[in-house]
């Protein structure tokens, strides 16, 4: 069986989510925040993963979704990946301009005891060594790409690390995932705080007061707070109002057209090989496990 990973074009949907974000009076800081209980639970629904595994993935999921709607153009598409010397391996998620997403993650079920807080250990799932880069795909010919080295395995941190190295925006990133004794998600979001360079100090202060005094991610969530609550409150003090909001979720693009390009992609030798080999041809999208299968005729076809 051959697995692949296929840019956004046909889309897949499922539950939607809500991404809303805020401004301060004086335009100089912007809080984007997301309420993906839904996205995470199709996370869990699709890849099967063990706890530690879902907070993780759903985290980064959670982040590419943040960051991809402050991609500018339709069409425009980021990629994040965490390569930790953790059990989980490597983890990806994929998200568009209007937030949409995607994930897979290398190896979905990790088995670790719960860290020294008692929750779970999603540091030690990842690994607390690697790298995290983040590939811009902006319609130009070569794509921007960053990477950084992983500061915690907490992702929240890492992620914030990533935008003060690599394209220098002060940035406060909260993220988080709560996941059910039977495996299904309660909660899931988060939020990304980024200040303009003409911030004064003021605003700093009070930006870090209210992430010192704000309840976790998923504390807010449980107890009904919304995305929109979520993006006001982060920014209280800086008399914020609404930017904007959309719904976005969990999408995979995957098409039989791509996955011939992906096929053909392998060269006549190994497509000659398959078709001796198997009369039927099984291949599996890494991020949403569709199968498409192909005859040995379809195959030798594709060789031509």
């Amino acid at each position: 069986m051959l697995c692949g990973e296929w840019d956004f074009l046909e889309v897949n949907c499922y539950k939607m989510a809500k991404i809303v974000r805020s401004i301060s009076k004086d335009a100089s800081v912007v809080a984007t925040a997301i309420d993906a209980k839904d996205i995470v639970s199709e996370i869990e629904r699709i890849h099967k993963p063990s706890a530690v595994v879902t907070a993780a993935l759903g985290r980064l999921s959670v982040a590419a979704s943040l960051m991809g709607i402050g991609l500018k153009d339709n069409g425009d598409t980021l990629t994040i990946r965490l390569n930790g010397d953790g059990p989980s391996g490597a983890l990806i998620a994929v998200a568009d301009d209007r937030g949409n997403v995607k994930s897979y993650v290398s190896n979905p079920i990790v088995e670790i005891p719960l860290n020294q807080y008692g929750k779970l250990d999603v540091a030690g799932a990842v690994g607390r060594n690697g790298t995290l880069s983040v590939v811009k795909d902006l319609g130009l010919k070569e794509p921007y790409s960053g990477q950084v080295p992983i500061v915690s395995g907490e992702i929240a941190e890492d992620i914030a690390n990533y935008f003060a190295v690599s394209e220098q925006i002060p940035t406060v990133c909260g993220l988080g995932v709560l996941v059910n004794p039977d495996l299904s998600v309660k909660a899931a979001g988060g939020y990304l705080i980024q200040l303009l360079p003409y911030a004064d100090e003021s605003c700093i202060d009070v930006l870090e007061n209210n992430v010192k005094t704000l309840p976790s991610v998923t504390q807010m969530l449980s107890s009904g707070v919304t995305a929109e609550e979520m993006s006001l409150k982060v920014l209280e003090g800086l008399e914020p109002n609404v930017l904007d909001e959309l719904e976005c979720a969990y999408k995979c693009d995957c098409s039989r057209e791509r996955v011939e390009k992906a096929l053909i992609s392998l060269g006549r030798e190994e497509l000659g090989k398959m078709a001796e080999e198997e009369e039927q041809v099984e291949v599996c999208c890494h991020f949403c496990d569709k199968k498409y299968y192909f005859t040995r005729e379809e195959i030798l076809l594709l060789k031509k």
